[in-house]
C-alpha cells in the first residue's frame, strides 16, 4: 500500500523526476509524458463522473472502475520493464483488464442505435465530459506508442488504452439518452 506523508519533495526542482525503478529523467522524457497523460485523462473522467446526472450507476461504477485501471496504468509505465530481478515486482496492466473493457463495451452498444454519421461531442453534459476524456486518452495512446518505439512497453497498457477510448465513446453514446440525443456530423452543412 502507498503512504505518503509528505506531499513535496523538492526532488523536482531542477526539472528531473523519479521513474517507478528509482532512474531519474527528465520531467519532459516521453515516459513522463506517457503516465502524465494518463493521469490527465483519469482527472477527466473524474470530472464526467461529476456531469452523469441522476440515475447513472453503472456508468459511475464503470468510470471508478476505469480509475482504478488508470492508476495501475500509471504505476506500469512509470516502471520501465526490466530483465533484473526486483524485491517488488512492477505492477502491469492485464489481458483481463482489456477483456473486461471489451465486455463493457459489448454490454453498453448492444442497446445503441446503429450509427448513421459520425458523433460530434456535445449531448448531455456527462457524454460531453467523456467525449473530452476520451480525446485525453487517444492522446495519451498516441505518446505510449510513440514511447514504445523507443523502449519496451507493456503490450495490454497500449490495449487497454485503445479500447478505453472505445469505452467511453460508446459510453458518452448511453448516456445521450443510448444515442439518441447524440450531436451528428452533417457533411458539407456550413459550406
Amino acid at each position: 500500500m502507498v503512504r505518503l506523508t509528505r506531499i513535496y519533495t523538492k526532488g523536482g526542482d531542477k526539472g528531473e523526476t523519479s521513474l517507478g525503478d528509482g532512474a531519474r529523467v527528465a520531467k519532459h522524457d516521453p515516459r513522463v509524458a506517457a503516465y502524465g497523460t494518463v493521469d490527465e485523462a483519469n482527472a477527466t473522467i473524474g470530472l464526467a463522473r461529476l456531469h452523469l446526472g441522476g440515475d447513472e450507476g453503472e456508468a459511475d461504477a464503470i468510470l471508478g472502475r476505469v480509475q482504478n485501471d488508470l492508476f495501475d496504468l500509471g504505476a506500469d509505465l512509470c516502471r520501465p520493464e526490466s530483465d533484473q530481478p526486483s524485491e517488488h515486482p512492477p505492477l502491469r496492466v492485464t489481458a483481463g483488464q482489456v477483456a473486461r473493457l471489451e465486455g463493457e463495451i459489448d454490454h453498453l452498444n448492444a442497446d445503441l442505435a446503429p450509427l448513421r454519421s459520425f458523433v460530434l461531442p456535445g449531448g448531455t453534459a456527462g457524454a460531453a465530459y467523456l467525449h473530452l476524456a476520451r480525446t485525453v486518452a487517444r492522446r495519451a495512446e498516441r505518446e505510449m506508442t510513440a514511447l514504445a518505439e523507443t523502449e519496451a512497453v507493456n503490450p495490454e497498457a497500449i490495449r487497454y488504452i485503445n479500447r478505453l477510448s472505445d469505452l467511453l465513446f460508446v459510453l458518452a453514446r448511453a448516456l445521450n439518452d443510448g444515442g439518441a440525443q447524440d450531436v451528428l456530423w452533417q457533411p458539407g452543412q456550413n459550406i
